[in-house]
């Protein structure tokens, strides 16, 4: 039998899926029967199932390609990783404090996942919850495009005397060729093309909503980009996709909503104290010598300590709220 190990995309799945954990205290590991094995290691059962994990996984990684492994092969993999883990567990090596917290923290995690799966088998979701979903975010009321440009200012005062030359005949595409930020270099007039207003900040959707065909706003609309005037070109009905075209997209969605809600609901009901800072402490100020330091002024500090520093009453700079970014 070849024994060379088998390409790394194998031997990382053996890793994750098939690695042998510490019991947790207080439970043993099924036994295995010898019908139920597929090879014997000193007397050690390696089970059916473990090979058919190993398979299973290894489809799943090779994304539905012609990828097989012979078993054989596998099965030898599977041989010789029983070997080295008897040999690690002679050498008491799962004893040592480095691989007792890994594997720690590998039962975390496949715990961690034991329990979101079992939760989502308990809650499946169910077709109406996706077209729920579906009319809401897909099929619902966000189905409508719009065509636009716009001039694109520092200032609200350049805003407003381009809105004024605009009221007296003044040229869309013209003044934004000449004035915009981002139509200087590209000369396009403004042009934004079809977007929906999910693509665009919010200030600058809503505007554009409120908008007849052919009108510009009369008002500056602000924007974290700087100040705009904005023309309704045209809107048009997006064609949604199809329900089934978007349910492999919104089934994960959906699936992670209902995670997130049983995991708040757990945490309201478990008693938490988080018991480090959670944020770095500043560093502090070195304390200037004083007086009182001395030999000669120790006798007139205590005194002088009775009064309080006029420093600590004042706020440092960097204590001082910033407004935040908008």
């Amino acid at each position: 039998m070849n024994r060379k190990l088998i390409p790394l995309v194998i031997a990382s799945v053996l890793i994750v899926t098939a690695c042998d954990l510490k019991p947790a205290t207080g439970t043993s590991a099924p036994a295995i029967k010898k019908e139920d094995a597929i090879a014997s290691v000193n007397g050690q059962y390696i089970s059916k199932k473990t090979l058919e994990d190993l398979e299973k996984d290894l489809t799943q990684r090779s994304h539905g390609q012609a990828t097989a492994f012979p078993k054989e092969k596998l099965i030898d993999e599977l041989v010789q990783r029983e070997i080295l883990v008897q040999d690690a567990v002679l050498k008491k090596l799962d004893q040592t404090p480095e691989v007792t917290a890994q594997l720690d923290a590998a039962r975390k995690a496949i715990l961690t996942q034991a329990s979101l799966q079992a939760y989502l088998k308990a809650n499946p979701i169910t077709d109406a919850d996706i077209k729920k979903e579906y009319d809401s975010k897909v099929g619902g009321s966000n189905g409508t495009e719009y065509k636009a440009s716009h001039i694109l200012v520092k200032t609200e005062d350049e805003a407003k005397k381009l809105i004024a030359e605009l009221d007296k005949g003044g040229k869309f595409a013209k003044l934004a060729n000449k004035h915009s930020l981002d139509a200087k270099e590209s000369q396009n007039g403004g042009d934004l093309g079809w977007f929906n207003p999910s693509q665009m900040v919010a200030p600058f959707s809503e505007a554009v909503a409120k908008l007849e065909k052919g009108k510009y706003t009369k008002t500056p609309v602000k924007t974290q980009f700087g100040w705009h005037i904005i023309l309704s070109e045209d809107t048009r009905k997006q064609a949604a996709p199809p329900l089934e075209a978007v349910k492999e997209q919104l089934t994960p969605m959906l699936q992670r909503e209902k995670i997130q809600s049983m995991v708040e609901g757990l945490r309201k009901q478990a008693k938490v104290e988080i018991l480090i800072p959670l944020k770095d402490e500043e560093p502090k100020a070195a304390t200037p010598p004083t007086a009182a330091t001395t030999p000669a002024a120790a006798a007139t500090a205590a005194p002088a300590a009775a009064e309080p520093a006029k420093e600590a009453a004042q706020p440092a700079e960097a204590e001082k709220a910033v407004p935040a970014k908008k």
